[in-house]
């Protein structure tokens, strides 16, 4: 593999800009990351990865993105234990069963599979959802099985792209679960963390994860997520919601454009 300065520094920057955006939104970032690995290298005259290769990339990064994310919010009080086990065990089997399956998909399969996430996505974020107040983490009650249920569909899709599910879990627990805002992104960023526990063991065991652009990345990572985190704090929550939506939409258009042609 050429380990040229370009690739370093483009790899890097990729990851950078992915993590930090994770970080700040309380996604795993693979929403943004999957199509800026799939697009960005060959445009730089470096050689494009696969859909695989990329959903392996994605897994193992989105670990250590979490990771971050979740130690800045650790003393915010923002942090849902009974939402983070009761989605966490769903998804975490979900993403092992996702990604150990996705080595048996075809390179369009794998895209098609997060075309199909990156719509619902976007839809659900554009859907109105009624006003949460914002109350601390521990009052806050939810169904239970429902929350379990879509945690592991969200976890067998997630972990067919390298996805932690993040993109999805934001908007299904805002506007299905109906927990408050803040509430939402720090707890994503646990439930993701422990999705891609389940991904990345998949990924490794089907021998779909290059190391070292995985190495990059993750370094990228360590350093923007817990600084993502610190400026989504400060944020305006509704500027934090529109600012997924649009991203999630446009890879959405681009990826199934790439598909359909």
């Amino acid at each position: 593999m050429d380990l040229s300065i370009l690739y370093i520094a483009v790899i890097f920057t990729l990851g950078f800009i992915g993590s930090f955006i994770s970080g700040m939104l309380g996604v795993g970032g693979s929403i943004i990351k999957y199509p800026m690995l799939l697009y960005i290298p060959p445009l730089f005259g470096l050689a494009a990865f696969s859909a695989h290769e990329v959903s392996g990339i994605s897994a193992v990064q989105v670990l250590f993105a979490s990771i971050a994310g979740v130690w800045a919010y650790r003393k915010s009080g923002l942090l849902n234990k009974d939402l983070i086990i009761y989605m966490g065990v769903a998804i975490l089997i979900g993403s092992f069963i996702g990604s150990y399956g996705s080595g048996f998909l075809s390179e369009n399969a794998v895209n098609i599979v997060y075309g199909i996430l990156a719509v619902i996505a976007a839809i659900m974020m554009f859907i109105p959802n009624k006003k949460v107040e914002d109350k601390p983490a521990s009052g806050i009650t939810f169904n239970k099985p429902l929350a379990a249920g879509l945690a592991l569909i969200v976890g067998v899709g997630s972990g067919i792209v390298g996805a932690a599910g993040g993109f999805l879990l934001v908007p299904i627990m805002l506007t299905v679960l109906k927990i408050p805002t803040r509430v939402t992104i720090a707890t994503s960023l646990a439930i993701t963390f422990i999705s891609s526990i389940g991904g990345s063991v998949g990924k490794l065991m089907t021998g779909q994860v290059e190391y070292w652009p995985a190495f990059l990345m993750i370094i990228a990572s360590i350093i923007a997520a817990p600084l993502g985190a610190k400026v989504g704090q400060k944020m305006n929550v509704k500027m934090l919601q529109w600012l997924l939506a649009i991203m999630i939409g446009a890879t959405a258009i681009k990826i199934w454009v790439d598909i359909l042609q």
